[in-house]
């Protein structure tokens, strides 16, 4: 099972969200560690490393895979596809 990690800039951004967000994302990292091809994610590859999938309907967390694990490099609205 991949373990999920995080960067500082996610810690940051994380820390900053409301507890309803915060929890449809641990909901949604559950989800993406048991099976990733789940529509309700809406996975998209943004670049050849880095991903992204949506917590809500304006939130998404961009991610990349590390050393077999899962990497979280930001989290917030549509905007943070940017500069994932």
């Amino acid at each position: 099972m991949r373990k999920i990690r995080w960067t500082k800039s996610f810690e940051r951004q994380f820390r900053k969200l409301g507890r309803e967000i915060q929890e449809a994302t641990y909901q949604k990292l559950s989800l993406l560690v048991e099976s990733p091809s789940h529509p309700s994610l809406r996975l998209e590859k943004l670049t050849d490393e880095i991903w992204a999938f949506s917590v809500t309907m304006n939130y998404r967390v961009t991610f990349q895979y590390f050393e077999g694990d899962i990497l979280l490099r930001k989290i917030g609205t549509h905007d943070v596809l940017r500069r994932p």
